[in-house]
C-alpha cells in the first residue's frame, strides 16, 4: 500500500514538471528536456515537445537536428509514414546537413516497415526498395550499404511471391487462358524465382488443358505449345517431381498431333 502510493505521488509529480515543461516558453529549456526524454526513450514526451520546436527553429542552424529528433520520436511511436515524412523533408531542406545520409537511408527503411504482407498490395514496397536504391546510388561505401541491400532482397522476395501468388490464382481458378499469361509475367519478371519450377509446370499443365477445353479449330496450335513448353521444362528440370505427370501431357498432345508417326516419317 505504501509502495503504491509512493509511486502514484511519483507520478503525478512527473506529469506536473512535464506540464510545466510543454507550457513553457523558455524552448532552450524545453529542448533540452525533450533530448533528455529521447534519450530516455519517452518517445511521445519528445515527440511532443519537438513538434513544437520544429516551427519554433525553423530556418535556424538548430532546425535539420529537430527534424531528425522529431523523425526519430516518430519512430519509436511506429508512426512510420509521418517519420518518414520528415526524413524526406530534412533531405530536402537540409541536403548537407550531418543528419541528411542516414535520413536518406530511413525514408526507405520506414517504407520497408510500412510495407504490408504479400497477398495485399505492393506500393509501399516498391517505394521502399526505389528508396533504398537510391541511399546505395548516393552513397555507396556508406556502412549501411549491406543493410540497404539485405532489406532489398527481402522486399524483392516478397514482390517475387506476390506475383506467384497472382499467377497461382489464375490457375486454381481454371482460368487457363489468363494464367499462361501470368504465369509467363511471373517468369519474366522474376526468372530467378524459387518458385520457378512449380510455376513452369503450372504453366504447361495450363496450356494442355486450355488446348484439352479447346475447340476444334485451335487445339492443334494449342497442344504444339503445350509441347513447346513440355520441352522446356524437362529441358530446365529433366528430375522434376512433376515428370510422371508432364510425360502424360506430352503423350497425349503427341497423340492428338501425330506427333510420334511425324517424328519417325522425318527419320
Amino acid at each position: 500500500m505504501w509502495v503504491s502510493l509512493v509511486l502514484a505521488t511519483l507520478l503525478l509529480t512527473s506529469c506536473g514538471d512535464y506540464n510545466k515543461i510543454v507550457k513553457s516558453t523558455d524552448y532552450e529549456f524545453k529542448y533540452k528536456k525533450a533530448v533528455e526524454y529521447y534519450d530516455d526513450g519517452e518517445y511521445v514526451r519528445a515527440g511532443t515537445l519537438f513538434r513544437e520546436l520544429v516551427n519554433i527553429y525553423r530556418g535556424t542552424s538548430r532546425a535539420d537536428k529537430i527534424y531528425y529528433y522529431y523523425a526519430k520520436c516518430m519512430i519509436g511511436q511506429k508512426d512510420y509514414l509521418m517519420a518518414g515524412h520528415y526524413f524526406k523533408s530534412l533531405v530536402k531542406e537540409f541536403p548537407m546537413s550531418e543528419y541528411s545520409e542516414e535520413s536518406q537511408f530511413m525514408i526507405g527503411y520506414c517504407s520497408y516497415l510500412m510495407s504490408p504482407k504479400a497477398r495485399l498490395d505492393q506500393q509501399v514496397t516498391l517505394e521502399a526498395i526505389d528508396a533504398l536504391q537510391l541511399y546505395i546510388n548516393l552513397y555507396p561505401y556508406s556502412d549501411r550499404v549491406a543493410e540497404a541491400n539485405r532489406l532489398i532482397d527481402e522486399l524483392t522476395e516478397k514482390l517475387t511471391y506476390k506475383s506467384f501468388l497472382n499467377a497461382k490464382l489464375y490457375y486454381d481458378f481454371e482460368i487457363y487462358k489468363a494464367a499462361v499469361v501470368a504465369l509467363n509475367n511471373s517468369l519474366e519478371k522474376f526468372p530467378d524465382s524459387k518458385y520457378r519450377e512449380e510455376l513452369k509446370y503450372m504453366l504447361l499443365k495450363s496450356k494442355y488443358l486450355l488446348a484439352y477445353k479447346s475447340v476444334v479449330d485451335k487445339q492443334e496450335e494449342r497442344y504444339s505449345n503445350a509441347l513447346d513448353e513440355y520441352f522446356s521444362f524437362i529441358d530446365e528440370y529433366p528430375e522434376s517431381k512433376y515428370r510422371k505427370e508432364v510425360d502424360k501431357f506430352y503423350e497425349k498432345a503427341s497423340e492428338v498431333l501425330n506427333y510420334k508417326e511425324q517424328e519417325t516419317n522425318i527419320n
